[in-house]
């Protein structure tokens, strides 16, 4: 998940500007989670299908 069309309820303004500290709160949170958090589906599903193209490359050649 991005913090880029999440709104602060503490002071109503995008999250990702961070004007005030719940909004530098849950931006950090957001950021320290794992590398994966931020995928996007889609790119998940690239990066599954390039994984099991590898694999049959893999397979084909052995």
């Amino acid at each position: 998940m991005t913090c880029d069309r999440l709104v602060c309820a503490n002071c109503a303004n995008p999250v990702s500007e961070g004007r005030c500290p719940v909004c530098r709160a849950s931006r950090a949170r957001l950021h320290q989670q794992s590398p994966f958090a931020n995928l996007t589906p889609a790119t998940l599903v690239a990066l599954l299908v390039a994984l099991i193209a590898v694999a049959l490359l893999i397979h084909q050649a052995a």
